[in-house]
């Protein structure tokens, strides 16, 4: 596959250097000429000032503007015909989110959505554990993505920058859509946009979610928990490790509660390390070549940006919000 990078920001370096390994990368577009020269120099492809010149070289596309040029920049690719990753948070909207995947759908273009922790290969064995029911029943889970403020971050506040990675997840490893959000944060560094958030969801299987996001912390953490019938489990994205415990108290003398006699078995599962963006590109490209349906399309995107909006209203008006 040909294939382009259009914004090479942060995120869109990343995904140059990956698809520089793996494919055959045309070169870049972006915004600001310097920026497009100085990484397509350092990955020697090309680099393009019309975004039309582009188009007329590659087959595929990742989009890595900032949010607000999602939109209409998804708009010409389709219209070109040329298959599209766009990243998260996808367009910002969730009715554009639908509107695309509609037109992409028309257009018959692959349209797939940049929700990279749903590639982390500790996701695909915590879901197949759950839906094979090692667990026992999932009751709730607990998710925490803090960070100090990403500087590269000027138009979207924390929920739609961190928060919807969660939602997405919780979805895919639950197997359930959200059915109501009540939210409460906002800010306290940034005048714009929530910089913290704690978001309590409410899934239409019965389960409950809560989702810790902000950018007010000193150190970077990526975790979700899940209380389950059968045991507690920890995932660690950064590790790609996944820790079971369960216990169980023998003989017990109420009389001594002091010495109680806990039982605590804790094994942990670690796996064979990927980068999750480099998972997400090749089943991107899989996809764009007919291979295979896009493993996170529009109408993900779509449901994910509905929770974020919800939990946006929320936040806005202190109450719960229903989807």
């Amino acid at each position: 596959m040909r294939v382009g990078v259009i914004g090479v920001g942060s995120m869109g370096q990343n995904h140059v250097r990956v698809y520089s390994e793996m494919a055959d990368l045309i070169g870049v577009h972006d915004a600001f000429k310097e920026q497009s020269t100085k990484v397509a120099q350092r990955f020697n492809v090309g680099s393009f000032d019309s975004l039309d010149d582009l188009l007329d070289r590659v087959d595929a596309v990742s989009i890595c503007t900032p949010t607000s040029f999602h939109y209409e920049t998804a708009l010409k690719v389709i219209g070109r015909g040329r298959s599209l990753l766009i990243e998260k948070p996808f367009t910002g909207n969730s009715r554009q989110a639908e509107e695309l995947t509609r037109l992409a759908e028309k257009e018959g273009v692959t349209l797939a959505s940049g929700f990279i922790e749903r590639f982390n290969p500790i996701v695909a064995v915590a879901r197949e554990a759950i839906h094979a029911d090692r667990f026992g029943k999932v009751i709730s889970l607990a998710s925490r993505r803090v960070s100090s403020f990403p500087a590269r971050i000027r138009d979207v506040g924390v929920i739609m920058d961190l928060g919807i990675h969660d939602i997405d997840v919780i979805r895919y490893m639950t197997g359930s859509e959200v059915k109501a959000v009540f939210a409460l944060g906002g800010k306290f560094q940034n005048d714009k946009y929530e910089d913290y958030a704690n978001l309590l969801l409410e899934m239409e299987n019965g389960t409950v979610a809560f989702v810790e996001v902000n950018w007010l912390t000193p150190m970077k953490v990526r975790s979700v928990s899940l209380t389950c019938s059968g045991g507690f489990v920890l995932l660690d994205y950064t590790d790609q490790s996944l820790a079971i415990s369960s216990s169980r108290i023998s003989n017990t003398d109420l009389g001594d509660m002091f010495r109680m006699p806990l039982e605590q078995d804790v094994r942990k599962i670690s796996v064979r390390k990927e980068e999750p963006l480099r998972r997400e590109l090749e089943m991107f490209l899989a996809a764009a070549e007919g291979k295979t349906r896009p493993f996170v399309g529009g109408t993900d995107a779509a449901n994910n940006l509905k929770v974020c909006e919800a939990a946006l209203e929320s936040l806005r008006t202190g109450a719960k919000v229903r989807l």
